[in-house]
């Protein structure tokens, strides 16, 4: 049965609903210290809200590490039960939850949905390292080269000298000696504590002040980073790289190739997918949440794979509305 002919571009607008209530729910926790509180919250708006689209969606990446928020599990059904479109899905209610409650940028809530069947499943995974950049460098870089020929190459099809280069990297201690890479070979370095969707989606939108993502972050948000960045045309690269020992046991027991990189069409094997992301906290992409007595007031970027589409919409939601749904979920 062919699943994906049901699922038309204006599902995006029913979707980013979805991001949009569990942003609204997470808002409450930032610079609240307690990520677990504030992750539940969101998880909780967003399986409410996924239970009024009219989709029957697969959890495909779930389970959180530990320390971080809760997440549905793998194989979760949520959505309609029975709904025509089948789907798989993934979902990060609090893409940057430690940062999220320190207050920090880039906090999205996030999802990504490609037809059942079609998004790679990388089991215990919880890392990958990543390589991003915009449609020009498509199928040019070849993952393995060292830091600096990726730079100088990506410097040539960019029409640029390398010291215009900008390197989105997380700051984090596994990245020091990418980072010394990327400053030796002349390009800048833009250092985030978190946001590695946004810098995965910047890197593949040209003129975004950002030219290419490196290092290594986590699984679930590479493969939504990998929905949109295939809508648009990007550069995805990735190979899975266990951080953890139980994980590195977990992904070798499953017979899982650490060396391997996956090209962006393995890990999104459809065009027609859709993918929503909405700014918690106010970071490179989306602007963050804002309250007023009687709005919510949210950014959400759209993309559907189908038309190509990506859109920035701002929305103000009347802050009752969200409180009687919430009513109502409890009831």
């Amino acid at each position: 049965m062919d699943t994906t002919r049901h699922a038309q571009p204006e599902l995006v607008f029913s979707l980013r609903r979805v991001t949009e209530r569990a942003a609204c729910a997470a808002f409450n926790w930032i610079g609240r210290g307690d990520a677990d509180d504030g992750g539940r919250a969101a998880l909780d708006a967003m399986r409410a809200a996924l239970a009024e689209v009219d989709i029957d969606a697969v959890v495909v990446i779930g389970e959180a590490t530990a320390g971080e928020a809760p997440q549905p599990h793998r194989g979760e059904h949520l959505g309609k039960p029975g709904a025509v479109f089948k789907a798989d899905i993934a979902v990060d209610p609090v893409e940057g939850t430690s940062y999220l409650v320190r207050g920090l940028t880039n906090a999205l809530a996030v999802l990504a949905v490609a037809p059942r069947g079609t998004m790679l499943n990388p089991a215990p995974a919880f890392y990958m390292e990543k390589f991003v950049a915009s449609p020009a460098a498509r199928g040019k870089i070849e993952p393995t080269w060292p830091t600096s020929k990726k730079l100088s190459t990506l410097a040539d099809i960019l029409n640029k000298d390398v010291s215009e280069l900008t390197v989105f990297v997380l700051e984090k201690p596994r990245h020091r000696e990418l980072v010394n890479g990327i400053l030796a070979a002349g390009a800048r370095v833009a250092l985030y504590p978190a946001g590695d969707v946004a810098g995965a989606l910047m890197a593949a939108i040209p003129g975004s002040g950002i030219d290419a993502l490196m290092g290594t972050g986590g699984t679930p948000e590479g493969v939504m980073s990998a929905c949109a960045i295939r809508a648009i045309g990007g550069e995805f690269l990735a190979r899975l790289d266990p951080q953890l020992q139980t994980e590195t046991k977990a992904v070798k027991d499953a017979g899982l190739d650490t060396s391997r990189w996956y090209d962006r069409d393995e890990i999104i094997t459809s065009d027609d997918v859709f993918f929503c992301a909405t700014g918690i906290t106010t970071g490179l992409m989306l602007e963050g949440v804002e309250r007023s007595k009687t709005h919510y007031k949210v950014q959400t970027m759209m993309i559907a794979g189908a038309s190509g589409e990506r859109q920035i919409m701002t929305s103000y939601i009347p802050v009752e509305r969200l409180a009687s749904v919430a009513a109502r979920d409890v009831a």
